[in-house]
């Protein structure tokens, strides 16, 4: 066991590792009454193109599969996960991201059997032609569903506008057509490729005891051994964007807007955090809630509470967006474009840069009082080669000199355009 201490946060981690390559994290928390633990694979929606271990050749599988599978493994030959957990008291759930596939539950009592079921219903896909074949009704409908959705088209509408290539610029969950095509047999192919313990982590946080935790997980984890690296292959990707601007009619009340600009560094690891950190400061201090642009846009009637925005960086891609509801989103475009064109010209304000810079430090630390937020922040990260809490670090490293060079680096761009409008009468 090994134990790494944050003491300016006064946070630790202990870490296990199975011999199968399978890292186990305990971020102890005492004195909480809920425990947090979650079962991570680094297999999300981007993932269709890859050379398994012990294969040379190249596969190709459909869109919307790593999806599919979390739908099916909470599917067992004796009934269904969820039940299993509920009637230990627990609350179950899994997402699927561009990146990731995530199965968690959080409970109050039972840790240790809930735990056991957590490993166990997640090495034991049940997957029959049957069982596949209804599920891609159920998947189709959610696809549709979403289809009709003005927050999430917009996004990805977004999405195609920066990216020309890259896989994510398509919908997480595929498209009918796409799950039409998955099998059986591929669904078995992906989860023997990218749930192998060498690939995953299991993330605890809570008042539990780590040895307990690492004991239950050298009984429960049935691979012993790793067998190698498998090769994920995107293909390129140009520097510029792909559309200027990309349009939608759906029935909403009033028009939906995403901007965003696509982020060429590609770095990992701690250079990674620290340029997301930056990045996140520098559109608080561009349009946050405090900012002289966000003020004027919302008296001008412009913008409204539901306006937002983050900055995602995941090794093959990354980008900002910002956007929310508007009357006039081409007029917003305008406007933050001129405050992105003053920035170049003037520099970012000192006492804005340590302002917001401290006010998302503040924010960084009482986050920690969540077990999910610490859980759901832990994972990307880990996956891309640095730790969470070393976000502490980057917030006293990081000096106006580093936010300005990022700013000239990603801001050279400008941004795309994502809009829904309603209806036609």
């Amino acid at each position: 066991m090994k134990i790494l201490e944050f003491n300016r946060i006064q946070e630790k981690i202990y870490i296990h590792e199975h011999s199968s390559g399978l890292k186990v994290f305990v971020i102890p928390k005492k004195g909480y009454n809920k425990i947090y633990s979650t079962f991570a694979t680094y297999y999300g929606s981007i993932n269709n193109t890859f050379i398994a271990p012990d294969e040379e050749k190249e596969t190709k599988v459909p869109d919307g599969i790593a999806h599919f599978l979390e739908h099916k493994l909470f599917e067992q030959e004796d009934g269904s996960v969820m039940d299993k957990f509920s009637r230990l008291g627990a609350e179950s759930n899994a997402y699927t991201s561009f990146t990731q596939t995530v199965y968690l539950f959080s409970c109050t009592d039972r840790f240790e059997d809930n735990f056991k079921l957590l490993i166990d219903y997640v090495q034991s896909p049940y997957l029959t032609d049957e069982n596949v074949e209804k599920e891609k009704g159920i998947i189709a409908q959610e696809i549709n569903m979403y289809n009709d959705n003005a927050d999430w088209r917009v996004f990805f509408n977004l999405l195609n506008a920066l990216y020309v290539n890259h896989p994510v610029r398509i919908d997480i969950a595929g498209t009918v057509e796409s799950i039409a095509e998955i099998t059986k047999d591929t669904l078995y192919k992906c989860y023997n490729t990218f749930y192998h313990p060498s690939n995953m982590v299991i993330v605890t946080v809570g008042d539990v005891d780590p040895e307990s935790v690492f004991n239950m997980v050298e009984h429960g984890i049935k691979a012993k051994s790793n067998p190698g690296r498998i090769r994920k292959i995107f293909p390129d990707e140009p520097q510029h964007h792909n559309l200027k601007f990309i349009e939608k009619n759906l029935a909403v009340a009033m028009p939906q807007f995403n901007m965003g600009i696509k982020d060429n560094s590609y770095v990992k690891g701690y250079d990674m955090l620290k340029r997301k950190a930056a990045l996140e400061i520098i559109l608080s201090i561009l349009m946050g809630r405090s900012s002289v642009l966000y003020n004027q846009l919302y008296n001008e009637g412009l913008i409204n509470q539901s306006f937002g925005s983050e900055a995602i960086l995941e090794g093959s891609f990354g980008y900002t967006a910002w956007g929310g509801q508007s009357k006039d989103p081409e007029r917003v475009y305008e406007k933050i474009l001129a405050a992105i064109n003053q920035a170049h010209k003037n520099g970012i304000d000192k006492k804005s840069f340590e302002r917001i810079k401290n006010a998302h430090e503040g924010r960084f630390i009482g986050n920690l009082n969540s077990p999910e937020n610490i859980s759901h922040e832990f994972i990307p990260l880990y996956f891309n080669g640095v730790y969470f809490f070393e976000l502490t670090k980057v917030y006293e490293e990081l000096t106006i000199d580093d936010a300005e060079k990022v700013f000239r680096d990603h801001f050279s761009t400008e941004p795309s355009l994502s809009v829904i409008w309603p209806m036609k009468a």
